[in-house]
């Protein structure tokens, strides 16, 4: 029932901030905002907006100084007092779309309706706290976008302060990453003159993980092994593998045509259990294995699905539901179940297999909904991934209350001469669950059927001529990476050094994992090669640089831990963060000079720039060379740098300054520059750029400045 403000007669409103346009048009549609307006819906009392990821964000170092522009050891730490924020510039537009709503008389509920978990948190609060709102906000929490999900969620909303320690967790991730990111990209750019040298609390870790495994596997020396065999022609035992050749030989001719004799056969009936359901890891692993998709195009398929509302919130950690779930996991696997387009037999529902309330946080494991039965499956493009990403998760749901997978294992030891050799047979006796899987694999063309030869009939004390050979091996080097095995290495890495009790392990989050990979290929630092993951020569150098602390990932591991305990309110975010600044400062304090053995371990970053001088630096008198973001004087302490992007002249043209460009300037203080365009992109136009000094008025400090002066008509 709409609410009115009886002096005024005014009708007060709720507005509903969610995290993407497709989550909050579904919302819209759900409570009746059908008016469409630009960049919100409006009906019901109700205003559906809604953010583009991240509307703004923590600002860069030059925003706080000046002198930050150019990077300096001097300048390091650098820890913000007050926090600055800076908007998205592509996302302008929607941020005062958000930012005037928030602003409207006729407001008087705030509902965070972004996705539900921290991410999510931060998105919503930051536009909250960066607008000084006031309103009294709601959380709106849930894990499917259907229909009868959001509905129940508005039953049911929260206040919005009893997930202050979600937000406080989250903000301080933020932060935390940013002083990581901005301090040791600039120590050890400047010390080892690295060229868009980018360090980070979950990549760098995860690089140093790819560069240890390749250097592994290139030091690798294969040793061999020997396994003596004994068959009589139906059956063949095996004895374990010897790495003395000579003391396998020995083993070879005491056996060799002598009488073999059965010790024993034993025959035990084992099960395996039903697969756990899908989190968002074992996810992009298994699509990663059986498809060959990244981990970024997998997030993608299953935030897609869930948007459709086909699929439930796919940033989850968790691989079980809630025990107030079970009640409805029967139907939805009947109905999922009738859509596959393989012949399913659904023998039985053991739901209990899924539940697990403890091993659920924030969200369940990612499962189908109601809807994705009404779906026709052959509606979708056959070779779609997302097509392959729902049937795939459809498919587990039915495998994961399946039967018990149900097989014999035979077991024959033989002795020869005193030498014990073994032979064994599985035989399946119900194929439960695993029937499932199977039938899927065949659909997508991976069968995964393997046919093993039968043993014939043994009887214990049975006896025959022993016919022995020799077969040689060698040990394998460890696996290059890649997204399935990297993924898993990123959920486990530091487990061995963090307690046992630690509520989160590994680096990274399901959420960020994806991000990570294709933020250090972007970099540079590793490439794809098929579905290999390798590094590049600059990633193994960067690792090589770094101290053993920096790209360890006890530290990021550590931090979740941390994070999960912020979210339970057993520490505070001022106790982490005061933790941060001080390790950060310590690590500058210690690693402000370069090793003598890595000292031009990057002098080929700046090879593709000439090596001569283009002129005197004019603060300084040093000479000032060119690299790959403009033009700096070689003096470490001088803060004199021509950028080739710069915000004084790049919205007045459409390239950047060349080398030539900065010699003239240096040269002459000026160069003339023909065909700039307007701001508005609509004329051209010649003019003289002209070098100009100036001051920063917040800090007194010397700064460059550009003056255009044009031909006089």
């Amino acid at each position: 029932m709409a609410l009115f403000n009886c002096r005024k007669g005014q009708k007060f409103m709720t507005l509903v901030i969610a995290e993407k346009k497709s989550a909050g048009e579904a919302i819209a549609n759900v409570i009746g905002a059908k008016q469409k307006k630009d960049g919100y819906y409006e009906g019901n009392s109700h205003i559906v907006t809604w953010c583009v990821g991240h509307l703004i964000g923590l600002a860069d170092p030059s925003v706080y100084d000046e002198k930050y522009v150019k990077w300096s050891i001097a300048d390091l730490p650098i820890i913000p007092d007050k926090w600055l924020y800076r908007p998205n510039s592509r996302t302008k537009a929607q941020l005062k779309t958000v930012k005037d709503l928030l602003k409207r008389s006729d407001i008087k509920t705030v509902v965070n309706a972004c996705d539900s978990g921290r991410e999510g948190e931060l998105i919503f609060r930051e536009i909250y706290e960066q607008c000084n709102c006031k309103i009294p906000f709601k959380r709106l929490w849930i894990s499917s976008m259907e229909e009868s999900a959001i509905s129940e969620g508005f039953k049911t909303l929260r206040a919005g302060r009893d997930y202050e320690n979600l937000y406080q967790s989250a903000l301080c991730r933020s932060k935390a990453d940013w002083l990581v990111g901005m301090n040791y990209s600039r120590l050890f750019g400047c010390v080892y003159k690295i060229n868009g040298c980018s360090i980070g609390r979950v990549q760098t870790p995860t690089l140093a993980m790819i560069v240890n495994r390749e250097e592994k596997i290139a030091n690798f020396v294969k040793e061999p092994f020997y396994i003596v065999e004994i068959s009589n022609g139906e059956f063949t035992t095996s004895r374990e593998k010897i790495s003395d050749k000579s003391v396998a030989e020995t083993i070879l001719k005491k056996c060799n045509d002598k009488t073999a004799t059965v010790a024993s056969v034993v025959k035990q009936e084992k099960t395996e259990a039903p697969p756990k359901l899908f989190d968002l890891t074992t996810l992009q692993k298994e699509a990663n294995r059986m498809f060959g998709f990244s981990a970024s195009q997998t997030l993608k398929c299953v935030q897609s699905l869930y948007e459709a509302k086909l699929l439930t919130y796919p940033r989850t950690d968790s691989r079980y539901i809630t025990e107030d779930m079970a009640g409805r996991i029967p139907s939805l696997v009947d109905d999922v179940a009738g859509i596959l387009p393989f012949d399913v037999k659904v023998e039985s529902c053991n739901v209990g297999c899924i539940v697990n309330n403890a091993k659920v946080s924030d969200h369940h494991a990612i499962i189908p909904t109601p809807t994705t039965a009404g779906v026709s499956l052959s509606s979708l493009d056959s070779d779609s991934a997302a097509k392959r990403i729902l049937l795939m998760v459809c498919t587990r749901l039915v495998s994961a209350v399946g039967e018990k997978h149900v097989f014999a294992e035979t077991v024959v030891s033989l002795d020869c001469e005193g030498e014990a050799l073994t032979a064994k047979e599985k035989t399946v006796v119900k194929p439960g669950w695993k029937a499932i899987e199977q039938a899927f694999s065949l659909y997508c063309g991976k069968d995964r059927k393997t046919e093993e030869k039968p043993l014939p009939p043994i009887s214990e004390g049975q006896q025959f001529s022993a016919e022995a050979t020799m077969r040689e091996g060698f040990t394998s080097p460890p696996k290059h990476y890649n997204e399935d095995l990297l993924l898993s290495a990123m959920e486990t890495a530091g487990r061995e050094d963090m307690p046992e009790d630690a509520e989160r392990m590994g680096i990274g989050t399901p959420a960020t994992r994806a991000d990570i990979i294709e933020k250090l290929i972007k970099q540079e630092y590793i490439v794809r090669d098929g579905k290999l993951l390798l590094p590049t020569e600059k990633g193994v150098n960067l690792i090589k640089v770094l101290p053993e602390s920096v790209k360890s990932p006890l530290l990021t591991a550590d931090w979740e831990d941390d994070l999960k305990r912020m979210e339970r309110g057993e520490i505070t975010a001022a106790r982490f963060m005061n933790s941060q600044s001080e390790y950060i400062a310590a690590i500058i304090k210690h690693n402000n000079t370069a090793k003598e053995e890595f000292r031009t371990l990057f002098s080929s970053d700046n090879s593709q720039f000439a090596k001569e001088a283009l002129g005197k630096c004019p603060w300084c008198g040093e000479s000032v060379y060119e690299n790959k973001a403009g033009f700096s004087c070689s003096e470490t302490d001088c803060k004199f740098v021509i950028w080739k992007e710069n915000k004084y002249y790049s919205p007045l043209k459409g390239k950047t300054l060349t080398a030539a460009n900065a010699k003239a300037l240096l040269t002459d203080g000026k160069v003339f520059l023909k065909g700039l365009l307007s701001k508005d992109g609509k004329k051209k136009y010649d003019a003289t750029l002209i070098l100009d000094d100036g001051i920063d008025e917040r800090n007194g400090n010397r700064v460059i400045n550009f003056k255009m002066e044009f031909p006089k008509k």
